[in-house]
């Protein structure tokens, strides 16, 4: 059991990896006016629910799991991606002055489980 928690561990980590790399990539396309702000915002919101539940999903993993040590070290990222996320953000130019409601329940059911 133990391997296959780390073997799922090691494949969302890779997972989330990725995205960050994902994220630097777009986040360097808007810098240099190859996107527009709007293109930006729309390709990276869609991907901040799987980053949140991705890392979520690992750190209650190695809770359920008993490794404090890792569960300690993953704990302070979760819970800052828990606490950033129902935040209206600066990334939210599709509707001046709005924001994504439909966001905020996973991320107050998330909060609220831990």
């Amino acid at each position: 059991m133990e391997a296959v928690v780390f073997v799922f561990s090691l494949l969302d980590c890779c997972a989330l990896i990725f995205l960050s790399v994902y994220f630097i990539i777009t986040l360097s396309d808007l810098e240099c006016d190859y996107i527009n702000a709007r293109s930006c915002c729309s390709k990276l919101n869609k991907w901040v629910i799987p980053e949140l539940i991705g890392h979520t999903v690992i750190t209650v993993l190695m809770l359920v799991s008993l490794h404090w040590f890792i569960f300690l070290l993953n704990l302070p990222a979760a819970t800052w991606n828990i606490y950033r996320d129902p935040q209206p953000g600066a990334a939210e130019v599709t509707h001046e002055g709005s924001h994504d409601q439909a966001r905020l329940p996973p991320a107050v059911f998330l909060h609220v489980s831990l």
